[in-house]
């Protein structure tokens, strides 16, 4: 199911930097979720385990299944959103999982995936976005009143745009000394930006759903773009200092600007 990959260079040096030790760990099938007993291989790679789990007051009651078993004492590694490279620190030492889904991607992208999720990795921040609103969660799902599933997407795009502010510092400064994940990275934010061009339209005339706006937003924060309204005022260090706080309090104005 697992095995280590070679790093180059350029991954091995954002590694020892941002997460020494950590695993890159190629997958052979794809996932959101790991299956119980899946993710429980993992302990054969690595010194120990330590899982997380969160009080499961911190959700609404019509929170998704799948969330709520994150919550719950089971270790649980990847969940909806996360892309085709996520990472974990439940284990000792930290592992980034490469999901079978980058297959036929570019190279460079793929590397540049890896870097960011070391990058992540070595923040000290939560993994998840459960870890990140905490009891805020219940707040936020109650300022935008959108499905559970909907809300799920919001939190975690909201999540992305805070990671975004902590990481795109480093890639900006990747031009001189890692050329080539600078080079990914600044492409990857070309191909992002004509899609949030015409994004604040689509939202109003409702071609495109709000949590699905935000998810495409909130990508741009790593990438160093200008946002649409209402996602620039995440783009902020007032969001970067405050948290999930900031988080809460702009979803709250933004729903009641939307239902006037």
């Amino acid at each position: 199911m697992f095995s280590q990959r070679d790093l180059p260079d350029d991954l091995a040096a954002v590694r020892e930097t941002h997460a020494p030790g950590a695993l890159v760990l190629d997958c052979e099938g794809d996932f959101e979720t790991l299956p119980p007993a899946r993710a429980e291989d993992l302990g054969l790679l690595v010194d120990s385990l330590d899982p997380v789990s969160y009080p499961g007051e911190w959700l609404p009651p019509d929170a998704p299944a799948q969330l709520r078993a994150y919550a719950g004492r089971d270790f649980t590694v990847g969940m909806p959103g996360d892309g085709g490279v996520t990472w974990t620190r439940q284990t000792v030492p930290p592992i980034v999982l490469v999901k079978a889904r980058t297959e036929g991607s570019p190279e460079d992208f793929v590397a540049f995936l890896i870097a960011e999720a070391l990058v992540q990795a070595g923040l000290g921040l939560p993994e998840h976005f459960l870890g990140f609103f905490e009891g805020r969660y219940r707040d936020l799902a109650a300022a935008a009143r959108l499905p559970p599933v909907d809300t799920y997407q919001l939190a975690a795009a909201l999540y992305d745009a805070y990671l975004g502010l902590h990481t795109r510092e480093t890639f900006r400064g990747w031009e001189s000394d890692r050329p080539r994940l600078h080079a990914a990275w600044a492409d990857a934010g070309e191909r992002l930006q004509p899609r949030l061009s015409g994004l604040s339209r689509e939202v109003a005339i409702g071609r495109t759903d709000f949590a699905a706006a935000a998810e495409l937003a909130c990508s741009g924060v790593k990438h160093d773009l200008d946002l649409p309204t209402p996602f620039g005022a995440l783009d902020t260090s007032a969001y970067r200092e405050r948290g999930a706080d900031y988080a809460v309090a702009w979803a709250r104005k933004t729903f009641e600007r939307l239902r006037e």
